[in-house]
């Protein structure tokens, strides 16, 4: 098996899951693209290709359990094992004037499309991607989550932490939860799981409105993919340290 480390990022054909995978593959990682749609993987691959980095195409759909586990079968076909993990793919979902999703006039529906994505698609992801994870020396999963997840800076009035967003705050609150959850199940196996924030960054997601660049807010995440073993586990990181739950 190669010593060449393999690392999946999901959501990776552009913004900061695509910086993610190129500054993993400038570190020499064997990296492959999640996402959905065809032309713009293939297109992202290319690109990476272009600047020396060994990447692949995963065609995955994080929301559909049989695109998953065919990605995890290519995966082991490819790779034979995965050391790298990065859960990046997300949605904000339909939001109002100024981003605001207005939670007492909150679409069900929206609310469970968001979940479903944000939180249950990390977890189908994450379990499928385990048994790869566990053939790793040192294994290490990443979910991308965002500073709003902190209810420690929602309830604090004098933190401006940005508009209400009733429904994707609190799935990236879910998603940390989930994030401790595995990190203490999966204890004194290797495998150390974090919760990253990019911050704010101008990307399509945020409208291109925002102070940081794809590569900052990839940068976290990133540092978290290639912890030394014995490195911090069930914890949530910015730039600037740890990010109170």
């Amino acid at each position: 098996m190669s010593e060449t480390k393999i690392a999946l990022v999901t959501g990776a054909n552009k913004g900061i899951g695509y910086e993610i995978a190129a500054g993993l593959g400038a570190l020499g990682y064997r990296v492959g693209l999640g996402a959905r749609d065809e032309a713009r993987r293939e297109s992202a691959v290319g690109k990476l290709r272009a600047a020396g980095v060994d990447a692949f195409g995963v065609p995955l759909d994080v929301t559909g359990d049989r695109s998953v586990a065919d990605a995890a079968d290519l995966i082991g076909r490819k790779a034979g094992r995965l050391d790298v993990l990065v859960n990046n793919a997300g949605i904000s979902g339909e939001t109002g004037p100024g981003w605001v999703q207005d939670p007492t006039t909150l679409d069900l529906g929206l609310v469970r499309r968001v979940v479903e994505t944000n939180v249950i698609g990390v977890i189908r992801v994450t379990n499928a991607m385990l048994p790869l994870l566990r053939r790793s020396a040192s294994p290490r999963v990443v979910n991308v989550s965002s500073a709003v997840a902190s209810l420690t800076r929602q309830a604090d009035p004098d933190i401006e932490i940005g508009p209400v967003m009733a429904a994707y705050a609190p799935s990236k609150s879910f998603l940390n939860a989930v994030t401790v959850q595995y990190a203490r199940h999966l204890a004194g196996t290797g495998v150390l799981v974090n919760a990253a924030c990019p911050g704010l960054v101008a990307t399509d997601f945020t409208g291109f409105q925002g102070p940081r660049t794809p590569e900052q807010g990839a940068a976290t995440a990133i540092r978290l993919a290639t912890l030394p073993d014995g490195g911090p586990t069930g914890s949530f990181f910015e730039d600037d340290g740890v990010i109170p739950w």
